[in-house]
C-alpha cells in the first residue's frame, strides 16, 4: 500500500504485491519493535553500567522481554562482565568501552591481555562488515583475503580494526598457536564450539545442542572441531556459513574450568545389572566415556530401583518363600484386614524407597537378591506386630493332630489349601480354619506315597460319607497302614503298623 501510494504521486505506476490477496488481513500494521526481537545482551550490559542491574525497572516504550533477559544476564555473567547479582565488573566496563557487540567486545579485551589483540580485531570486523573477506565458510580463508585486499573498503576497514586493537591495549606477540583464530572465536562464542559426529561429511554439534551442517564438497568438512562464527536454519540442522577450524588439544586448554565430569549409571534388564559409566562434557558434547572405578552405591540402588520401575516387579527374584507372603497378606487383606501392606504392583512400585531400597543396598544386580531376602524385605512392611498379626490371622502352615507341619497354599484358586496325609488327621471331628474361623482351609488330602485321594472343605462330612470308598481304596494300596472304620475315634500317625 505504502509503494502504491509513492508511485502515483511521482508518476502513473503499478505496485506488484507479491503474496495472495487473501494474506494481506493477516499481516501486521507494523514491524515489531527491535527490542522486542533482538540480542539484549548489549543492552543489558548498558543498562547495568548506568546503575541499574535489572533494567525492567526501567521505563520502557516497550519493555524488553524477561526471558530474552534472563538469557542475555546469563551469558554476560558467563563471560565475567555481571556478577551473579547483575552488577557490571571492570571486565564489564572494559567490554562496554569497545564499539562492538559484549561477545566480540570480551573477545578483543581479553585477546589484548594475551597479545592478539590484532587478529580478534580483524574476526571482529569480518563479523561486523559484511562484504569484507570473500564468501569462503573458512573464517581464516577470509581474513587472508583481507590482508591482500587492496581496495580502499578494505584499507578503511583495516585502519578501523586497528583503531580497535590500540584502544584495547594492544601489545603485540609472535606466540601465536596455528589455530589463533578459532581461539579467539571461542573466547566470544564458547556456546559455539562444535565437534563432528561421525566421520567428514556428518554434521557438527554445538556446545548449546544445535547442530550445524556442510556443502560436503566444502574444505571444513574435514576439521573435527569448528568453532562457529554464523549460521542460520533449524537447531537440528543449521546451516553453516562461517566458521574456523579449532585443534583438538585445545579444547582441553580452553575450557578446562568448563568441561563437566559426570557418573551415569545405566539398568540392562537383561542382566538385571547396572553399568556405570564416568563421561566428560563441554555442554551438549560428549568428550569421553569410561567405566566408572567406584561406583557409588546409592546410585546403584537409584538405577535399580528405577529398572524395577521401568519394567516391572518380575525382574524380581520371586520364589517360593516371597511369594507365599505376598499371597498370605493379599488374602489377609481381603478379608478386612485392611492395616496390612498393600501387596498390588501399583501399591509396591510406588513405594520401592521403603522397602525394597534397603534389601539393595551394595549390591550391583536384582539378581544378587534371593527369594528369602526379597521375602525379608517385603517383611519390614509389616513391622513385628504386623508380622505378629499376620501369623495368627494367616499362618504359614498347619499343624495336624499327628504333630507334623504344612505349608498353606494361599494362592490356590480355590482358597487356601493344604497338601497333608489322611493318617495324620485321625481324631479330627471339626474342620481346620483360619482367618479367626472364618476361612475353612481346603484339605487336599493324600495317601502314604503322597497321592492325591481327596479333596474337600468338610471333614466331618467326609469321615462320615466317602471316606469308606477311600478306605477301602487305601487298605487294598497300603495294607501295612491303618486304616480305621471310624477315623474320629483313632489315633492321628504318620507311621505304618508295627510288624508284631
Amino acid at each position: 500500500t505504502q509503494r502504491a501510494g509513492r508511485a502515483g504521486r511521482t508518476e502513473a505506476g503499478t505496485a506488484i504485491r507479491l503474496w495472495e490477496a487473501g494474506e494481506t488481513a493477516g499481516r501486521p500494521r507494523h514491524d515489531p519493535p527491535e527490542i522486542l526481537e533482538s540480542d539484549l545482551a548489549g543492552v543489558t550490559l548498558e543498562t547495568a553500567c548506568w546503575g541499574a542491574p535489572d533494567p525492567l525497572s526501567l521505563r520502557w516504550r516497550d519493555p524488553p522481554p524477561a526471558a530474552a533477559l534472563a538469557e542475555a544476564r546469563q551469558r554476560l555473567i558467563a563471560l565475567g562482565a555481571l556478577t551473579q547479582e547483575g552488577r557490571v565488573t571492570p571486565h564489564g566496563q572494559a567490554i562496554a568501552a569497545q564499539p562492538l557487540p559484549p561477545p566480540l567486545g570480551h573477545m578483543l579485551v581479553t585477546a589484548a591481555a594475551q597479545g592478539h589483540a590484532r587478529t580478534a580485531a580483524r574476526i571482529a570486523l569480518l563479523l561486523t562488515e559484511r562484504g569484507l573477506g570473500g564468501q569462503s565458510r573458512d573464517l581464516d580463508d577470509r581474513l587472508r583475503s583481507l590482508e591482500r585486499d587492496r581496495s580502499p573498503r578494505a584499507e578503511t576497514a583495516r585502519r578501523l580494526a586497528d583503531n580497535w586493537a590500540r584502544a584495547a591495549g594492544d601489545h603485540p606477540t609472535h606466540d601465536a598457536p596455528p589455530d589463533l583464530t578459532a581461539r579467539m572465536l571461542a573466547l566470544a562464542f564458547p556456546d559455539r564450539v562444535a565437534r563432528r559426529r561421525g566421520l567428514p561429511g556428518a554434521p557438527w554439534l554445538m556446545a548449546n545442542g544445535r547442530a550445524v551442517t556442510l556443502p560436503p564438497d566444502d574444505q571444513l568438512t574435514a576439521a573435527t572441531w569448528l568453532v562457529v562464527a554464523d549460521a542460520s536454519g533449524s537447531a537440528a540442522g543449521a546451516r553453516l556459513h562461517l566458521a574456523a577450524v579449532l585443534d583438538p588439544a585445545s579444547v582441553e586448554s580452553l575450557f578446562a574450568e568448563t568441561i563437566e565430569t559426570r557418573a551415569t549409571s545405566a539398568f540392562d534388564p537383561t542382566t538385571t545389572g547396572v553399568t556405570v559409566e564416568t563421561s566428560r562434557h563441554l555442554g551438549a558434547i560428549t568428550l569421553s566415556r569410561s567405566p566408572g572405578d567406584r561406583p557409588d552405591p546409592v546410585t546403584i540402588t537409584a538405577a535399580l530401583l528405577a529398572g524395577v520401575r521401568q519394567h516391572g516387579l518380575r525382574l524380581l527374584p520371586w520364589g517360593d518363600v516371597s511369594t507365599a507372603l505376598r499371597a498370605r497378606i493379599t488374602f489377609a487383606r481381603r478379608l478386612g484386614q485392611s492395616d496390612l501392606p498393600d501387596m498390588v504392583d501399583e501399591a509396591l512400585l510406588e513405594g520401592l524407597e521403603i522397602w525394597l531400597a534397603p534389601a539393595l543396598a551394595n549390591r550391583r544386580r536384582l539378581a544378587d537378591l534371593d527369594d528369602a531376602g526379597l521375602a525379608a524385605a517385603l517383611a519390614g512392611l509389616l513391622g513385628w506386630a504386623g508380622g505378629q498379626a499376620l501369623d495368627r490371622f494367616a499362618p504359614r502352615q498347619f499343624e495336624t493332630p499327628a504333630g507334623s507341619n504344612h505349608d498353606i497354599d494361599y494362592a490356590a484358586p480355590a482358597g487356601p489349601a493344604v497338601d497333608v496325609r489322611v493318617q495324620a488327621l485321625f481324631g479330627l471331628t471339626t474342620h481346620p480354619t483360619i482367618a479367626n474361623g472364618r476361612q475353612p482351609l481346603t484339605l487336599r488330602l493324600t495317601s502314604p506315597a503322597g497321592r492325591p485321594v481327596q479333596v474337600t472343605d468338610n471333614l466331618p462330612r467326609f469321615w462320615a460319607g466317602s471316606w469308606a470308598d477311600v478306605r477301602r481304596d487305601l487298605r487294598g494300596r497300603y495294607p501295612k497302614h491303618p486304616w480305621p472304620e471310624d477315623p474320629t475315634a483313632a489315633p492321628p500317625t504318620l507311621r505304618a503298623r508295627p510288624r508284631n
